[in-house]
C-alpha cells in the first residue's frame, strides 16, 4: 500500500497534469491565453491567404500567356509516329470463322465512322498537291480537307464488309500522328515490307499508299475540330503459301523528310505487326 507522504504527491501530478491542459487560475489552454492564441491563429491566417494569394497571381499571369489553340511549346515530338488500326500489333484468326476476326471488323467499321460521307460532306473539296495553309485567315476555327472512306476502295468495308477478313486478304490502316503545323517535304507515302521470308503482294489505297499535302498543316484540337488524318490501307494479298504463318510486317513513312529510323523509338515514321492467317 502506498503511505499517506505519497497521496499529496499523486494528487500533486495529476493536478499539474490538468492544469498543463487548462489552468482555470491563469485561464490558459495548452500553456497558452486566448489572446496569446489569437494572435497565433490570426499570423496563419494571414500567411497561408498571401500563399494562396501568390499561387492564384502566377497562375493568372501563366494563362495570360497560353493560347486556346496552339501550345505555347511544340517542340518535344516533332516527327509524327505511324499507328495501325486494327488496334493491335499481333492478329491471328481464322478466315473460315467469322468470330475469329469479328472483332477486327467491329473496330475497322467503328474507327472509320468519321469517314463517312454525311460526316465529311462538312469538309472542304481541296486543292491536291498543296498544303491548306489558313494561317492568314482571322477566323480561328480552321477548315479541313475532306477524305471520305471511299477513298480506301477494297479497303473501305462498304464494297466488303469484312475488310477482306473472310477471304484471307485482310486489310489494315495506317495513319500518322497529329502534330501542330507539320508540312512534310517531298512526297510522302506509306511503303510495307515483309521482314522474313520472301515478298508478300499487296494493294495500297489511295493508289501507292500517297499522302496528300493537302490535309496539312493542322492547327489543333480546337482550331481544327473537323480534321481527320488521312488514312492509307494496305491489302495483304496472302496466298495458300502464307496461311498458317506469322508473318512480321513492317511499315514506314517514305519520301520525305520525316524520320523512320530512330532506334530509340520504334514507332517514330514506321510500325511493326504480326498477322497469322489460319485456313
Amino acid at each position: 500500500m502506498a503511505s499517506t507522504e505519497d497521496k499529496p504527491a499523486n494528487k500533486e501530478n495529476t493536478s499539474s497534469w490538468k492544469d498543463s491542459i487548462y489552468n482555470p487560475r491563469t485561464g490558459e489552454v495548452l500553456g497558452r491565453t486566448a489572446s496569446s492564441w489569437a494572435l497565433i491563429l490570426l499570423f496563419y491566417l494571414v500567411f497561408y491567404c498571401f500563399l494562396a494569394g501568390m499561387f492564384a497571381l502566377t497562375m493568372w499571369v501563366l494563362l495570360l500567356s497560353l493560347d486556346d489553340y496552339v501550345p505555347r511549346y511544340r517542340d518535344r515530338v516533332p516527327f509524327p509516329g505511324l499507328v495501325i488500326r486494327p488496334d493491335f500489333l499481333d492478329m491471328a484468326f481464322n478466315k473460315s470463322d467469322p468470330l475469329k476476326y469479328a472483332q477486327y471488323v467491329q473496330h475497322l467499321e467503328s474507327f472509320l465512322q468519321r469517314y463517312n460521307d454525311t460526316e465529311q460532306e462538312k469538309n472542304e473539296e481541296c486543292a491536291r498537291g498543296e498544303y491548306f495553309l489558313q494561317d492568314n485567315t482571322e477566323d480561328m476555327t480552321k477548315k479541313a480537307c475532306r477524305f471520305k472512306r471511299s477513298f480506301l476502295s477494297l479497303c473501305s468495308g462498304l464494297s466488303d464488309t469484312s475488310f477482306g477478313y473472310s477471304e484471307g486478304k485482310p486489310c489494315v490502316l495506317l495513319k500518322m500522328n497529329r502534330i501542330i503545323g507539320l508540312k512534310p517535304r517531298g512526297d510522302p507515302y506509306i511503303n510495307c515490307t515483309l521482314k522474313r521470308d520472301g515478298p508478300i503482294s499487296m494493294q495500297y489505297f489511295p493508289s501507292e499508299g500517297r499522302i496528300d499535302k493537302m490535309y496539312f498543316p493542322y492547327y489543333g484540337k480546337k482550331a481544327h475540330e473537323n480534321y481527320t488524318q488521312p488514312l492509307v490501307a494496305v491489302k495483304l494479298l496472302l496466298t495458300k503459301e502464307d496461311y498458317n504463318k506469322e508473318l512480321t510486317v513492317e511499315c514506314r513513312v517514305e519520301g520525305s523528310d520525316l524520320r523512320n529510323n530512330d532506334d530509340r523509338d520504334k514507332f517514330l515514321g514506321r510500325v511493326t505487326f504480326r498477322i497469322k492467317v489460319v485456313e
